[in-house]
């Protein structure tokens, strides 16, 4: 048996991250955990789980944190002054995410979380619709597919990732687009689909199970989790090139530098959804793989040998090397005090 948590990984991975001079974020819904992952030195990797009850999708701009979870979305601000003088461990981070706000969606499973501006968006999945968050509503509907009639909470086509450009939602990622309950499960490597959101025009159809679209220097790259692909599209020319090909079931991609990091997740056999994929049997260990662009080599990897099945998000955190965050479980957070121009760790009255 292993400790929870171990992770084991190729040698250079650290020296990957050491010089990016950066650090992988990942949520687990799984296990119930935002993970930080960065590296000590050049050959030696840091980890910090930290508890968020079924983590989803997570976003970064500036000094903040979004993360959508079971029924809330949470919003954080890093505090690199309390980072430094973390109380158990000074001089040991160089970023804190404190907890700031959270909004209250109800169980509605969202997915994919960004800014749009200063609006914030996210992925209904269970009402087939984009969302805006604010104090007013739980949610409030601002875009459904062409084919979606009706705003029920029946999962019709499984929305899932969102693409931000220029400050507007540009597009999303479906495993269908049926307009029943539940429909996409019925052919799920072949009723994928892409769409824009400014025209609400399907892209790209007949795709395995897409997920975690980005835009990257003006192409538009995803996952085919059925199919275990990393694809890129040209929106000019609409062509789709397969950049990196694999037998696991991918979900999770984030590139800096033409270096992609690509998650992937260890299926549940006892699943009607995946236990017809072809690559269920390949997909038995949960990890990440790291690509580079140009020549579509997998350069490093790593994998959890224990904890963790399942990965949702992923983000690579640019000039961040190792993170911390507070939930609100032990009451940590509410002695982290920022005011403009100062910080405090206040003492405990317990």
């Amino acid at each position: 048996m292993h400790p929870p948590f171990t992770i084991q990984s190729s040698p250079n991975l650290a020296e990957i991250l050491d010089k990016l001079n950066a650090s992988i974020a990942l949520t687990t819904y799984q296990a119930g955990k935002l993970v930080f992952i960065g590296a000590k030195n050049d050959h030696e990797l840091s980890q910090l789980p930290r508890n968020f009850n079924k983590a989803m999708g997570i976003s970064f701009k500036d000094d903040f944190l979004l993360m959508a979870t079971k029924d809330e979305i949470v919003v954080f601000k890093n505090v690199p002054e309390l980072a430094k003088t973390y109380p158990s461990a000074p001089e040991t981070y160089d970023a804190l995410y404190m907890p700031r706000m959270k909004y209250f969606t109800g169980i509605v499973d969202i997915h994919d979380v960004h800014w749009a501006g200063e609006d914030i968006l996210g992925i209904n999945t269970s009402f087939s619709c984009l969302v805006k968050l604010d104090k007013n509503y739980n949610f409030t509907p601002i875009w459904q597919p062409h084919f979606i009639s009706d705003l029920v909470a029946e999962d019709r086509c499984h929305m899932n990732g969102l693409v931000i450009e220029d400050g507007r939602a540009k597009y999303i990622t479906a495993l269908g687009s049926g307009n029943v309950a539940n429909s996409w499960r019925e052919k799920i490597t072949e009723s994928g689909i892409l769409m824009s959101v400014e025209d609400n025009r399907i892209l790209l159809d007949g795709l395995a199970m897409p997920h975690s679209p980005l835009v990257y220097k003006g192409d538009l790259y995803f996952l085919q989790s059925a199919k275990g692909t990393l694809c890129k599209y040209n929106p000019e020319s609409r062509a789709v090139d397969v950049i990196y090909s694999h037998d696991k079931f991918v979900r999770g991609l984030s590139i800096v530098d033409d270096i992609a990091f690509v998650a992937h997740s260890k299926l549940r056999k006892n699943s009607s959804t995946f236990s017809q994929l072809k690559i269920a049997d390949s997909s038995s260990d949960c990890g990440v793989e790291v690509i580079h662009l140009p020549t579509g080599q997998k350069i490093a990897w790593m994998k959890y040998l224990s904890s963790v099945d399942e990965i949702y998000d992923l983000k690579i955190l640019s000039g961040i090397r190792r993170a911390n965050i507070l939930n609100t479980e032990k009451g940590l957070h509410s002695l982290g005090l920022e005011i403009p121009n100062k910080t405090f760790w206040a003492k405990s009255t317990q």
